[in-house]
């Protein structure tokens, strides 16, 4: 990613999203969030300069433009993110869906095969985001957030014995931000500031 460069991050105000936003902003990127209406307060607090509610619009009607799409959800075609793609720019899909999802069957499989095919064909890359976790990764989100470019969003913190109902919730799809497991004692302090929501 270059500075100047734009970026559509689908999924804007989820756990990865948060942080997809501050890290593109931190790089100098132009940042569209795609969220839900309830979030798009929340994605342009964390320093989106354009955000679309899909309730609303489609990011697949606006003008052809990015440089990179990170797309944290998984429920639209490939084709549509083609359509807002320059030539030469890159989709790379995070994750999406969850355990009971239907789109866990046959076309989560086979996304990577169509993935492979476009790659082939076609003059934009996609790929599939498989995290790896470095010292020095870790080392650049730590200055980050030292420097204030970027602030983690908890949205819910549970305790030890609560982890099932933690889940249940992660499954739901609707987090904003992290949901993050403690100790009985640290769960029953008050949540750390985040972005508001006006």
């Amino acid at each position: 990613l270059r500075a100047g460069q734009r970026v559509l991050i689908n999924g804007a105000s989820g756990g990865v999203g948060t942080y997809a936003v501050q890290i593109a902003k931190a790089d100098g990127a132009h940042v569209t969030g795609v969220s839900s209406t309830r979030n798009v307060e929340r994605v342009r607090a964390l320093g989106a300069d354009h955000v679309i509610d899909y309730t609303r619009e489609s990011f697949a009607d606006g003008p052809e433009g990015y440089d990179l799409i990170l797309d944290n959800v998984g429920t639209q075609p490939l084709s549509e993110f083609r359509r807002v793609m320059k030539p030469g720019a890159r989709y790379v899909r995070v994750g999406g869906g969850g355990p009971d999802d239907a789109r866990w069957g046959v076309g989560f499989v086979f996304a990577p095969l169509g993935m492979a095919v476009r790659n082939a064909l076609g003059d934009r890359e996609y790929r599939t985001l498989l995290a790896e976790v470095t010292p020095e990764r870790l080392d650049a989100l730590r200055e980050l957030i030292e420097a204030g470019k970027v602030t983690p969003v908890i949205d819910r913190r549970y305790a030890l014995a609560e982890t099932a109902e933690a889940i249940r919730y992660l499954e739901t799809g609707r987090a904003r931000g992290k949901v993050v497991i403690v100790p009985d004692a640290v769960a029953a302090a008050p949540p750390e500031p985040r972005p508001t929501d006006s």
